[in-house]
């Protein structure tokens, strides 16, 4: 498949500023429900963020992997430099969690960018080296290999109780591994357990699978038509199958990366990129299509250098906190003291903000897609 999918641009643009506005409210402390996860079960808008990024890499990874060893190139090649691009993702990671302190024995080892990385690195063979229906049995494997484990494995908690099959913070199979790999380095507001943690990582390599899945039927000969309709339809039946795998099994849960999450996520992953790809690559009236597209151009732009953008701002929301114009106010709080003297309730001065923070990415993300810098890993 030659042709340039806008959907996906758009779908992973729309993703990225979704991203910026949830991670860069003016007060943490004031926020719109939607706008912060679910704190253990359940899920909320800002939920869906993380896995439509990893899904969007396995529809990457099926567009471009799959499309160039069909075309012949060594697969070896191909899987080493999947591999480097991995491992870049996540070296990127850790130094931005090295970030303001760069003290190794306090240094967070998980996070965002390195769960991308290894999830790249883990589905990257089973794309090369499978076809699809091999993928669809390893995405159901991962998903069962791990319910298995959390369910039915005995481990102790941070203070030394056992347990079998906890679904609570902490007690859980994963954070038992990740205190006993990486005690001392986990995320600094639970210290006991990670959301981004090693074993979590292998329901993840499964939302990967759901994109590359996804990313076969895209690159497939059928109509545009077609393929959103049954974009659709799949997104429902998925969203229905996590709903009933979370009553059943394992409830719906990020932290945990629950399979019933990973179902109900892929589902509305596959919903948002249908309407996506209906407005833009599928809807007959090429005056309509036309019209989509122009105001959709901003999530295009966005997209454009999304990995970049998600590394800056993260880079800029530290320097915002650790910067100090006063011994006890940082840059950020004296940046943000004029939107609370708006006679806006908190959590709309909250807002502004973020919409602010994202206006300024925004003017970056299009400067650079003006010069046609495009930042790739």
């Amino acid at each position: 498949m030659n042709r340039r999918l806008l959907s996906l641009d758009v779908f992973r643009g729309f993703t990225i500023a979704a991203m910026l506005l949830v991670n860069n409210p003016g007060d943490w402390g004031h926020l719109y429900a939607p706008l912060a996860h679910a704190k253990w079960d359940g899920w909320t808008f800002t939920d869906w963020i993380f896995p439509f990024f990893v899904f969007i890499s396995g529809i990457s990874m099926t567009l471009s992997l799959g499309r160039r060893a069909a075309l012949g190139d060594d697969k070896l090649h191909l899987l080493v430099h999947t591999v480097q691009r991995g491992a870049v993702i996540i070296v990127i990671g850790l130094l931005l969690n090295l970030i303001p302190t760069f003290d190794l024995v306090t240094l967070r080892v998980p996070g965002v960018l390195q769960r991308l990385g290894l999830c790249t690195i883990l589905a990257a063979p089973i794309v090369l080296y499978f076809n699809w229906r091999a993928q669809l049995a390893w995405l159901v494997g991962l998903l069962l290999a791990y319910t298995a484990i959390i369910l039915w494995v005995s481990v102790p908690d941070a203070q030394g109780v056992w347990h079998t099959g906890s679904l609570q913070a902490g007690e859980d199979v994963g954070a038992w591994l990740d205190r006993a790999l990486m005690n001392g380095h986990l995320w600094h507001s639970s210290k006991t357990w990670d959301p981004e943690g090693l074993l979590s990582t292998v329901p993840a390599v499964a939302s990967q699978l759901a994109g590359v899945l996804v990313g076969h039927w895209l690159a497939s000969h059928r109509l545009p038509v077609e393929k959103t309709v049954w974009l659709l339809l799949a997104g429902l039946g998925l969203l229905w199958l996590g709903q009933v795998l979370g009553a059943w099994s394992m409830p719906i849960n990020k932290s945990l990366w629950s399979p019933a999450y990973v179902l109900l996520m892929a589902g509305w992953a596959c919903i948002v990129l249908g309407v996506f790809h209906w407005l833009l690559d599928a809807m007959p009236d090429a005056g309509l299509r036309a019209r989509a597209r122009a105001w959709l151009r901003p999530l295009v732009i966005f997209g454009m250098n999304a990995l970049f953008l998600f590394a800056l701002s993260s880079l800029i929301a530290k320097m915002l906190g650790f910067i100090k114009v006063a011994p006890a106010e940082s840059l950020k709080a004296w940046l943000y003291e004029p939107f609370q003297t708006l006679g806006l309730a908190p959590v709309n001065a909250s807002l502004v903000f973020a919409l602010l923070f994202c206006s300024v990415m925004y003017v970056i993300a299009w400067a650079m897609w003006r010069k046609g810098w495009f930042v790739k890993v």
